[in-house]
C-alpha cells in the first residue's frame, strides 16, 4: 500500500462559537463552606453525570410519591452490613418507600442485628473446621418463621418481622422487616434454596421456605403490577433481586397490568450485568428513565436519602404557595 503525504496546512477549522460543547462552567461545582446545610451541600455539587443521576433519581422518586405511584426498594445483604438499615427504616416511617424485597441473607443480617446488634462474621475462619453459618439462634429463630408462615399460607419477610416484633428482639428498632410489618408496608424475602447459613442448619425445613418465599414472589408481582410512574431502585444485589424483578414484571404483565414508564435504577459499588439489564434496561425497552450510579453503599446511599428529603421538602414548599397563591385568587 502507497501512502500519500497528507497536508495539515489544508486542514479546516471552526470558530469554538459555532461548535457543540458538552460542559459549561454553569455546571461547575461550587466550593462549600463550613457548616453547610444539606440543600448547600446538595446544590454545590456539580450538575454532570453521576452527581446530576443522582439529584435526578431523588427528584423521581419524591415526585412519584407525591403523585402517588410506588418507590420498592430491591436490597441484598451488603447495603444492612454497611450500616444502612436505619436509613431504610426511616425511609419507611416517613413514608418514601412503598415496598421492600430483598434476598435471604438480607434477612439474615437484619435478624442477627435485631438480636443481638452485631452480624457478618469471618467466613474464612470458620469454615476451616465447619463453624462457618452454624448459629443456632439464627437458623432456629428463621427457620421456625418459615415453617409458621408455610403454615399461615403467608409471606416470609412478613412473618420474620412480626416475630422480630412478637419476641421484642432488643435491636428490633433498627429491624427493616420489623419496620415494615409495624407500618403494614410490604416486605416480600426471595430465597435461593442452598445459598443462606440457614439452610445448612438442622431445623431448616426447604418445603415451608420454598411455599413462604413463593408466596412472596406473588406479593411481590402484585407490587410490581402498580409500578407505573413508580421508581424502582436495585441495591446491592448482583444476581437474585434482578433476576426475581424480571420475573415478577413479565408475570405482572402477562396477567394484564400495564407495569410502563417507571424510573428504573441500579445502585452498586461495581457495575454488574443482571442489575443492568433485568432491572433497568429490558424493563423501560418501551419507556421509563433509566440510572444507573456506581459508588459505595455507604456513601451513595446516604447521599440519595439526604437528596431525597430536600427534593420532596422542595416540592411541599412549591405546592404550598401554589395553594395560597389560588386561594389569594378565589378570595380577590
Amino acid at each position: 500500500m502507497k501512502l500519500r503525504p497528507i497536508d495539515p496546512q489544508k486542514a479546516r477549522t471552526e470558530k469554538l462559537s459555532r461548535l457543540s460543547r458538552l460542559v459549561k462552567f454553569s455546571q461547575f461545582a461550587k466550593p462549600i463552606e463550613a457548616g453547610a446545610t444539606v440543600r448547600a451541600f446538595l446544590d454545590a455539587l456539580p450538575d454532570i453525570y453521576a452527581a446530576r443521576e443522582l439529584r435526578e433519581l431523588a427528584r423521581q422518586i419524591a415526585r412519584a410519591r407525591l403523585r402517588g405511584r410506588p418507590f420498592l426498594l430491591l436490597s441484598g445483604a451488603h447495603p444492612i452490613k454497611t450500616g444502612l438499615g436505619p436509613l431504610i427504616c426511616d425511609l419507611l416511617r416517613k413514608k418514601f418507600l412503598s415496598a421492600l424485597a430483598c434476598n435471604g441473607a438480607m434477612m439474615i443480617h437484619d435478624f442477627e442485628l435485631a438480636l443481638a446488634g452485631r452480624t457478618s462474621e469471618d467466613v474464612a475462619a470458620g469454615l476451616t473446621d465447619g463453624r462457618f453459618g452454624m448459629a443456632e439462634e439464627t437458623g432456629a429463630f428463621l427457620n421456625e418463621a418459615a415453617r409458621i408462615a408455610a403454615r399461615e399460607n403467608a409471606g416470609l419477610g412478613e412473618v420474620v418481622g412480626r416475630e422480630i416484633v412478637r419476641h421484642k428482639l432488643k435491636h428490633r428498632g433498627i429491624s427493616v422487616l420489623a419496620t415494615a410489618y409495624e407500618l403494614g408496608i410490604p416486605l416480600t424475602v426471595h430465597v435461593a434454596l442452598g445459598a443462606d447459613i440457614i439452610h445448612m442448619h438442622p431445623k431448616v425445613d426447604g418445603a415451608a421456605i420454598g411455599k413462604a418465599t413463593m408466596n412472596d414472589f406473588y406479593r411481590l408481582t402484585a407490587v410490581v403490577s402498580q409500578l407505573s410512574g413508580g421508581v424502582v431502585v436495585n441495591l446491592g444485589s448482583a444476581v437474585i433481586m434482578p433476576e426475581v424483578f424480571l420475573k415478577a414484571l413479565n408475570l405482572a404483565r402477562n396477567l394484564g397490568a400495564k407495569a410502563r414508564n417507571f424510573t428504573a435504577a441500579d445502585m452498586d459499588f461495581v457495575r454488574h450485568y443482571r442489575p443492568r439489564v433485568n432491572v433497568v434496561e429490558r424493563p423501560t425497552s418501551t419507556g421509563g428513565r433509566r440510572i444507573l450510579l456506581t459508588g459505595h453503599h455507604e456513601l451513595m446511599f446516604p447521599l440519595l436519602c439526604a437528596a431525597l428529603v430536600e427534593e420532596w421538602r422542595a416540592l411541599e414548599a412549591r405546592r404550598q404557595r401554589s395553594r395560597k397563591t389560588k386561594s389569594q385568587a378565589v378570595g380577590g
